[in-house]
């Protein structure tokens, strides 16, 4: 957007350019270019008991302090709010997720946009809970439920309903997807649990957005799904009971596995691919949780190095594949 002064005698007195970046953050032409130049800075936020700016130093202060790493956000969360303000507020979030999967899984049609892309996830739904009534075996089901939750949020995104960024309303399907797949298939799952979830999601995507970039804009798809998938992988490890190091495993895996993901959404619209690319990133989250807790969190690559990888691709990725629509899918399909 570009804002623009002038005389009484039509001169320009001044120019501003700011770009929406992804996430609700907006920055002017000047800072985007020291972003991609200096990197990061450190936000000037209140002191915190546990100021890990990276996943080493939270895994550092994890140790020392026997702490998990829900328990850390916490701590610094409850430095600006009441734990009751803070358990209020993580309920509402979880409550505007569900509630947000539940509109989708209840409305079809044609999506707005003039794609005349068609709602599909109350069909797949009704077809699920058929099977699941009628007791009939399904291999990947659980899958089929994951999809679908993820899918439900990103169409009610895509017809402008009510959705958490989380970390973007691109990506906003997969962590939503992922609370609901562990409330559905752990019997035992408890509301301090989603809380756990959502604290652990949040500390992940911090570092991230702290390192990288959480934009479709910055950094492609990567910077999106692949960090939604990573912040969903270690929620889900986490209430799993998983280490710390098994939670950061967790996030690497999913993370590693988007990398070079570019963003080219067909026509502009946030429907192909990226409705169906969330449930992947669900999908892709729950197996990077699997596996990272099948381990005992020594892995090869550390979260830190597939964070500064992708903020390094991102950068060397050409504007064509970072939310214009100027290549990729989105000259290669047809609209009409």
């Amino acid at each position: 957007m570009i804002f623009s002064a002038f005389d009484n005698q039509g001169r320009l007195l001044i120019k501003r350019i700011y770009y929406s970046v992804g996430g609700g953050f907006v920055v002017t032409d000047t800072e985007l270019e020291a972003i991609k130049q200096r990197g990061k800075t450190i936000d000037n936020g209140p002191r915190v008991p546990y100021p890990f700016g990276t996943a080493r130093e939270m895994l550092e202060m994890a140790a020392r302090s026997g702490r998990t790493i829900a328990q850390m956000k916490r701590a610094n969360e409850e430095t600006v709010v009441s734990r009751e303000e803070l358990n209020e507020r993580l309920d509402q979030i979880w409550e505007a997720m569900n509630g947000c999967i539940e509109r989708g899984l209840k409305v079809d049609g044609i999506m707005p946009g003039g794609l005349k892309v068609r709602r599909r996830a109350r069909s797949i739904y009704e077809k699920l809970n058929a099977e699941w009534r009628s007791n009939r075996l399904n291999p990947v089901m659980a899958n089929d439920w994951l999809s679908v939750y993820a899918m439900a949020v990103n169409e009610e995104n895509a017809a402008g309903g009510r959705v958490v960024t989380a970390p973007t309303n691109g990506a906003a399907g997969v962590v939503p997807a992922t609370v609901r797949y562990f409330r559905h298939f752990h019997e035992d799952a408890s509301v301090d649990d989603v809380r756990d979830f959502l604290l652990t999601a949040a500390a992940i995507g911090g570092i991230i957005k702290h390192n990288a970039s959480i934009s479709g804009a910055e950094v492609g798809c990567q910077g999106e799904v692949g960090s939604a998938s990573a912040m969903a992988a270690a929620g889900l490890a986490a209430v799993m009971g998983g280490s710390p190091e098994q939670v950061e495993n967790a996030a690497e895996i999913a993370l590693e596995h988007h990398l070079g993901m570019t963003c080219d959404p067909i026509a502009g619209l946030v429907q192909v691919p990226c409705i169906e690319r969330n449930a992947m990133g669900a999908v892709k989250a729950v197996t990077a949780a699997s596996l990272a807790l099948k381990g005992d969190g020594q892995h090869f690559v550390p979260l830190d190095a597939c964070i500064e990888t992708m903020r390094q691709t991102g950068n060397d990725m050409s504007e064509k594949y970072k939310e214009t629509s100027t290549g990729g899918l989105a000259v290669n399909v047809v609209e009409c």
